[in-house]
Parts: C-alpha cells; structure tokens; sequence
C-alpha cells in the first residue's frame, strides 16, 4: 500500500472503493445539509469541512441543501447566517438547494407508496402510538388502522393535504415492520399536519414531510453520491435505505443513482454546549448578547471573537475524520488562532490595567517618535511609528516596590527596557491613603535607545515592558472573554441542568489605553497586544469609542487555573 492510500481517511477509502468498483468520477457528488433554525456553531464545521474539503479533493460539486421541514423552528434569518458562516470559511457551494423544493415530488411519492401498499393514513394520538412502539426488547403492536384500504389512504391522505383536518388528528405512517429490532423501522412517521407558514412556501402546505423521509430524497434528487453524516443518524441508515430503495423504484430511469449514507463522529469540544437548542435558551434568557456574542461557539460568533477561517479549518484538519465519538479539548481550537495569529497580526501596544510612570530626567516639552517593528514573523509587514514623552502608562502589575530575584520586571533600583524605546530605572513611588501605588519615578538612559546601535542600547537586561504614552493615549474598551462554562462537560450530568456551569465572570469590561496608531483600525482587524494576548476591533467599535475583544491569551492560562 502507498503512503497516499495510507494517509486516507475511511471516508476517502469508500469513495476510491467505490471508484476501483466502476463509479464514475463525474458522478461525485456531496452536500452540506443544515437545517435553518438555527446558527451554525463550531461542532458543524467538522461536517462542513469534511464535505466540502471532500469537493475539493475530488473536484466535485458541493450543494449547499437546506433541510427546511419543520416551519414551526425555520426562518429565513437562519438560512442567511449559514450562507454567511459558509461563505466565511471559505467554501464555494454548486447549487443552493432546499428540502422545501420537493414538497410536490414527496408527495407524489408518497402518494405511490400508498397505492403500493406500503403506507398508511392513521387516525391514533401521538400517545397511542408511542405505547404501540414497544421497546428494544419487545416487538410493538400494529396499528388498528394499518390495513385501511388503498382508496382510503389516498382520500384521507388528500384531504389532510387539503386542509380538512386539524393538527394531530392524522399522519402518514410507512408500513414496514413493528417488530424490527431497529425501532425506526416501526412504521415510522412520513407527513404530519402542521398549519404554520413556511419561510419559502407559506401557506401552500399544511402537511409535512418528516425528516427521515424528505433527507434521503433530497439526496436522491439531488443525485448526491456520498450522504455523509454525523453517527447519531447511523441506526436511521437501514431506513435512509428503505425509502431509498422504494423510490427508486419509481424513478430510476429518470435519477439513475441512488444515494449512499455513511456515518462519521461528530466534532464535541471540552466546556463548550453544541446543542442549538440549548445555545437559543442561554441567547433568550440574556445569559449572552445574541447569537454572534464572542463565547458562543457559534461561527458567527467566533468570527465576532476574532477567529479566522484559516484557524477554524486547520482545526478540524488536525482533528481529522474518525468513527468513534470523543471529546476534543478546547484548548487546541485556542492553540490554532494563536498559531496563525503568530504569523499574521501585527505587534501593538495597549496598557489594560495602568500606572502613571513620570521619567524625571526626561524633558517636560520634549516628544520623540519611535519605530516601531509591526511583526518579526513577517518580514514584509513594515514599521509604524510610536510617538514617546515624559509620563507614560504601563501594566499595574509590571511594578512593585520590592521583589524576588524570579521578578523581571520594574522594581525599585533595577532597570528594565520599555520596547521600542529607552531603559529605565525606578527611584520611588507615590501612593494614595490606601496604600495603592499612583505614580511611579523613574530615570532613562538617553544613549540606550532601541535600534540605536550604541554600546548601552546592548546591554543585557532581563526585562521588557509594553507601554503608552499618556499625552497620546487613545481610551479603549476592552471585552476580557473567559469561558462561558466552568465545567468541562456541562450538559453531560443528569442531574442538573447545563445552566449552572454558566461561569459568572465570562466577560470583563475594562477601560484600557492603546498607542495612537490604533485610531484608524477597522472592525475586524486583528492585532497582537504585546505581552498580554491577540485581539480584534468589535462590531461596536467607532473612532471615537474603539472597543477590542480578547481572542486569545498568549499563552494558555486554563491549565493554571485548574
């Protein structure tokens, strides 16, 4: 075996199977197929990148399919944000495609399996029916209405299509086994009535297609080649195939090649919920800001946060495609956005958390301007300009009076380098009635100026401190995002709900000051504020109120914290 073949994943080994078998090469063909009610979150890129990166190794099209039967949860809010999020990433779909253009042709299937014996009209509660499904273990029970007759069917079936009866009173069962192990195959549910307005149809319908019976149809019109789709759906696959197979049956000197579905595991991430229901309910109790809130694990909001495509997509490259469930560390969706991050943003410099620094021995009047290096990883990103005075900011916590031999920052008589600029030495210190440093006294040494080339400017110092000049401080919000959940499995005790791991201290508004050059950053620029983390201008951000959002650390403080 080739090291190609050893490096393909299972998904790839059934595809170049089915190749060696006779499979046309133009007859590949794949299919994102979200349901839009709901935004995209980061567990659906694993299956967005699977198919789609599929397309492009194989040159294939890719629909972009909306599974749109439920018009009780769609909108068409949903399907543009998907477009979006795809789009986003990066992938380029062949047609866009919705469920709902096949309500006629469903129908008229469902219609011919009625005729065919093979489906029925049936007047039982919900109740009644769920008792009649027995269990894994014991067979169920036929419906008393099972063996209607075909002319029955098909008048009820029409007058539930025409609006006769009311929500609940009848369904559209198919007639397949009630004592099959599998219990989707217990003559499951094809068409329900649900008097709703559809986002695409509107009132043309009041019955509708269930999903088990409109996706594998979808696929088969569609002439998808390959449905690949998360495990959960791997015991619908025997029914998948069941309708798959009857329908061809009708159609296939018309769509000549039935679908195959395989199953792959789904994408979890450690403190992060994938549950859009459950993502709704923390959005409409005003646990966050909206769907696109910077701690959601939505694509949108990673996009908000300030993720990059790049970073998302070698994510779910790293994690790979497997069979078996597991739980991905959220730490490594972090490490990635540091990584590219590292190679592409520019080097900045913000003051969080300052302290006034007056250099005595610096001129009152005198101003400097700096340059300054934009990013060492790249060496076409250029210089920008810094401009330097007497009184600058720097981090509280980048001072104290006295200090181990382990502290490399400013203390009292030791010298440390401000980047882009002088060494400084701290003389003493001013502090309020409580104690709280307010001020600190330093002396510079004018010959060490940074790219100076002097003897002094070489001198080995252990310490480098980011800073900001006070006269030309720009005032910014900064968004310090932690994470939304304090367990690592929220929605996996049950016992108690998901909500009670909702981490109080998830975001911090802080009042910072940035070097002027930041003045002129769009929303969505990306930076890396030197020694403290990546961050990126925030929707809300206007000149006159910059606001930043925290990406990401520089390096991974969780592991401390725990």
């Amino acid at each position: 075996m080739s090291e190609e073949k050893k490096s393909l994943n299972f998904l790839e080994q059934i595809i170049e199977e089915d190749l060696a078998n006779g499979m046309p090469k133009e007859n590949l063909r794949f299919r994102f197929p979200p349901e839009p009610n709901g935004y995209l979150h980061i567990g659906h890129t694993k299956a967005i990148g699977i198919s789609f990166g599929l397309g492009e190794r194989y040159n294939a099209p890719v629909n972009l399919r909306f599974d749109d039967t439920n018009p009780a949860k769609e909108e068409q809010e949903y399907v543009d944000a998907i477009k979006k999020d795809v789009s986003w990433l990066g992938y380029q779909w062949d047609q866009e495609l919705y469920s709902s253009d096949y309500f006629q042709q469903l129908y008229d299937w469902a219609v011919q399996l009625i005729k065919d014996g093979k489906a029925y009209v049936d007047s039982q509660s919900s109740e009644e029916m769920r008792e009649q499904k027995g269990t894994p273990t014991e067979a169920g029970t036929n419906s008393p209405f099972r063996d209607r007759s075909v002319e029955e069917n098909l008048d009820l079936f029409n007058r539930m299509k025409e609006g006769e009866f009311e929500e609940g009173t009848y369904v559209l069962r198919a007639k397949i086994d009630m004592a099959s192990p599998n219990m989707l195959m217990r003559d499951p549910l094809m068409y329900r009535i649900l008097k709703k307005a559809h986002h695409r149809t509107g009132n043309d319908w009041v019955i509708y297609p269930m999903y088990d019976w409109t996706h594998g149809e979808s696929d088969y019109l569609e002439q998808i080649s390959h449905s690949l789709c998360s495990l959960e759906f791997k015991p619908h696959r025997e029914l998948y195939n069941w309708f798959r197979d009857n329908v061809y049956e009708y159609s296939k000197s018309e769509y000549p090649n039935p679908p195959k579905q395989r199953e792959f595991s789904r994408l979890n991430l450690s403190y992060t919920i994938m549950s859009k229901r459950k993502l709704l309910k923390l959005v409409e109790e005003g646990i966050v800001n909206g769907w696109d809130d910077p701690r959601m694990p939505t694509i949108s909001g990673l996009r908000r946060r300030g993720y990059t495509p790049a970073s998302i997509r070698n994510f779910i490259e790293t994690v790979g495609v497997s069979k078996r469930e597991n739980v991905i560390d959220v730490a490594l969706l972090e490490f990635k956005i540091r990584e590219d991050l590292n190679k592409t943003a520019n080097r900045v410099m913000g003051v969080l958390d300052p302290v006034k620094v007056v250099i005595t021995n610096y001129p009152e009047d005198k101003e400097e301007i700096l340059i300054a290096e934009n990013n060492p990883e790249d060496e076409n990103s250029g210089t920008r300009m810094v401009p330097f005075s007497r009184e600058i900011y720097i981090e509280k916590e980048d001072f104290r009076e006295e200090a181990n031999k382990k502290f490399f920052r400013l203390k009292l008589g030791k010298e440390v380098r401000l980047k882009n600029a002088y060494f400084i030495t701290a003389n003493s210190c001013t502090k309020d009635e409580n104690g709280n440093i307010t001020e600190i006294q330093c002396t510079y040494d004018p010959l060490t100026k940074s790219g100076s080339g002097t003897e002094e400017s070489k001198r080995k110092v252990k310490g480098t401190l980011h800073w900001v000049s006070v006269k030309h401080a720009v005032k910014a919000e900064v968004r310090a995002y932690d994470r939304l959940f304090l367990d690592e499995a929220p929605d996996a005790h049950k016992d108690k709900d998901f909500m009670e791991f909702v981490n109080p201290d998830s975001l911090e508004k802080i009042e910072a000051f940035v070097e002027p050059s930041l003045q002129t950053a769009k929303i969505g620029d990306r930076f890396q504020f030197q020694r403290l983390g990546y961050f990126n201008v925030d929707d809300d951000s206007t000149p006159e109120n910059l606001v930043f959002n925290k990406i990401v650390g520089l390096r991974d403080n969780w592991a401390k914290k725990k």
